[in-house]
């Protein structure tokens, strides 16, 4: 049974992990120049803002992470809850 090798996934190899961040990354800067680009039909005057729904996203994302840290301070129960 020792000499069965493990099976080896997409993303246990570094370089296919780093290939993908990458892809990512390209992809977000492509879409935040396509916003430079592309005609929007705005409904309110903040939408004017250059990237603006890039930014948007990045705070909410940063704002949700922030804030859960702080609720989990509330709702966390102790280590041995459930020994009591």
């Amino acid at each position: 049974m020792s000499d069965e090798k493990e099976k080896i996934y997409l993303f246990d190899r570094p370089e296919n992990v780093n290939r993908l961040l990458k892809g990512f990354y390209a992809i977000c800067i492509l879409l935040v120049l396509a916003d430079f680009v592309v005609h929007r039909h705005i409904g309110f005057g903040w939408e004017k803002i250059p990237a603006f729904y890039a930014l948007y996203g990045f705070v909410a994302c940063v704002l949700l992470v922030l804030i859960a840290k702080k609720i989990r301070n509330v709702v966390m129960r102790k280590e041995d809850y459930y020994d009591e």
